[in-house]
């Protein structure tokens, strides 16, 4: 009778703690899966400033060309996505106040269309409130299809008011793949599919 009571013991002990693993496997691939929109949302709604400033606070900058500025460009794709993204320059010299054009390249090479968002940083983080984008392809989701390459632009103005102490800036954008918004261009006719310009 003790043999059955102990195994009976242990077997709830083996289902409850193999419950509670699942439970928490559960719950780190939702978080996991859940991390890339919640980073956007943080960004628009408590980074905005820091991350994804406007040519609404970019106008009206004198150029000071007393001074250069050196700003690098990083390109990374998420493993989930299957893209080459890189920035056509490594580094481009500026003096604050000015405007700039840089360029990223990227090509789609998955057999299916899909959607990536790009997501900004700059470094170091004291200098992100000094970098404006005035347009980049990080506003909107950009769509591929199989195969395919493009050139993507990123127009912006360095803040004449960036520290003394900061003469490089690091511009890296990391592509992730939109999968609900990949899923869903799936489901149209291939007709319908159009990419972003």
């Amino acid at each position: 009778m003790e043999v059955n009571t102990a195994a009976a013991d242990s077997a709830r002990r083996n289902r409850r703690f193999l419950v509670r693993a699942l439970v928490v496997s559960g719950a780190m691939f939702l978080f996991g899966f859940a991390c890339v929109p919640i980073y956007r949302i943080m960004c628009v709604h408590v980074f905005q400033n820091r991350i994804d400033n406007t040519a609404d606070s970019a106008t009206g900058f004198a150029v000071d060309t007393s001074r250069w500025v050196t700003v690098q460009f990083v390109g990374n794709v998420n493993s989930q996505l299957d893209w080459s993204f890189a920035p056509e320059q490594v580094e481009m010299r500026v003096h604050p106040g000015a405007v700039n054009d840089a360029w990223y390249d990227a090509t789609n090479k998955a057999q299916s269309a899909i959607v990536g968002n790009a997501v900004p940083s700059i470094a170091p983080s004291q200098g992100s409130p000094y970098f404006n984008k005035i347009e980049c392809f990080c506003f909107t989701e950009q769509v591929l299809k199989p195969g395919e390459s493009r050139r993507m632009p990123v127009k912006f103005i360095v803040d004449p008011k960036l520290p003394k102490t900061i003469d490089t800036l690091t511009l890296s954008y990391t592509f992730y793949n939109n999968r609900a918004a990949t899923r869903k261009l799936a489901e149209q006719p291939q007709a319908a599919i159009s990419p972003n310009s």
